[in-house]
């Protein structure tokens, strides 16, 4: 039998986070030079619902049978058999790599669960579409991210740029100016669940202070896709440093970020801020196309484990 496989890319926020989960609302894109990579073969030997998964990048080899339902790689097979209507769920052996940094703010969970979706569907003859790819996901990032705004599972899905606001249509980016981003990671790994949940403890403490919070991004955020769509680039690093402030001030900022985002300012960055859940993972900033390469050396040199430079097209 043939092998299926499908791809997804990783994600960055480039404004908004957290202010989307309250419903105000976020730009993301996706980021085309990382991946998580899904391939399945089916056994037709083997008794049905034998699924075994490879994990080789986190040293994992283990098989349905043997994770508990809620376990993101149990629960997306088995959200899609539900979805499928399948009677059983064939054998099969799923094996997932991915070049997304974990629990770094880049959408590796859902880039996983995306990839895994197309190539099962595919495998059965039946793949599922872009809508029904998301919402699995989605329901997929419920479990172990707490309350998600549905943001990384639809960049992902998708992979064009998005408006987002959570409940409302999906709204793609008219991007009519190219820019470039640097993305530089602490290499501190910070789970989007635990900080979520800090953030909403804090907001249940003091609403009318995080919502103004919540507000003023949700403002940057309508306007940095005004200037996207106009192509008014360059108007969106102070708006990047803005944002960084009103995140600083939810208590998501730490100081591996601080000084990423301090040394990309100094070394020409037009602004810079986290990207995702924060307390680690990943900054970005914009910077000149011709800068892009100083930029990341002068970041890894301040202690970024990684850097990515990438471009966002025009579409």
């Amino acid at each position: 039998m043939p092998a299926f496989s499908a791809s997804a890319p990783g994600k960055v926020i480039l404004f908004g986070e957290h202010a989307v989960v309250y419903g105000r609302p976020a730009i993301a894109v996706p980021v085309l030079q990382v991946r998580a990579k899904a391939i399945v073969s089916v056994d037709p030997r083997s008794f049905p619902g034998l699924v075994k998964f490879q994990a080789p990048d986190i040293g994992l080899e283990t098989s349905l049978y043997d994770l508990p339902e809620n376990h993101p790689l149990a629960a997306v097979i088995l959200k899609a058999a539900v979805a499928m209507q399948l009677s059983h769920i064939p054998a099969c052996t799923i094996k997932v790599t991915s070049t997304i940094p974990i629990a770094g703010g880049m959408g590796s969970g859902a880039a996983v669960s995306v990839a895994i979706l197309r190539a099962f569907s595919a495998s059965l003859g039946h793949p599922l579409n872009d809508e029904q790819v998301s919402q699995l996901a989605y329901e997929v990032e419920l479990i172990h991210h707490g309350t998600p705004s549905g943001i990384d599972n639809t960049v992902i899905t998708y992979a064009k740029p998005v408006y987002f606001i959570k409940g409302r249509t999906i709204e793609t980016l008219r991007v009519k100016t190219p820019f470039s981003l640097v993305i530089a990671d602490t290499g501190v790994q910070s789970p989007t669940s635990s900080v979520v949940s800090d953030v909403h403890s804090a907001w249940e403490a003091d609403q009318a202070q995080f919502n103004l919070l919540f507000d003023r991004a949700g403002e940057i955020a309508a306007t940095a896709r005004q200037s996207i769509e106009a192509g008014s680039v360059d108007k969106l690093g102070p708006m990047m440093d803005e944002n960084q402030a009103l995140l600083r001030k939810m208590g998501v900022s730490s100081p591996e970020l601080e000084s990423l985002i301090e040394a990309a300012r100094s070394s020409g960055a037009q602004g810079a801020k986290l990207s995702g859940a924060g307390r680690g993972g990943n900054i970005i900033a914009l910077v000149a196309a011709e800068q892009a390469g100083r930029v990341a050396r002068v970041l890894e040199d301040a202690g970024a484990v990684h850097t990515i430079v990438t471009e966002i097209p025009k579409t």
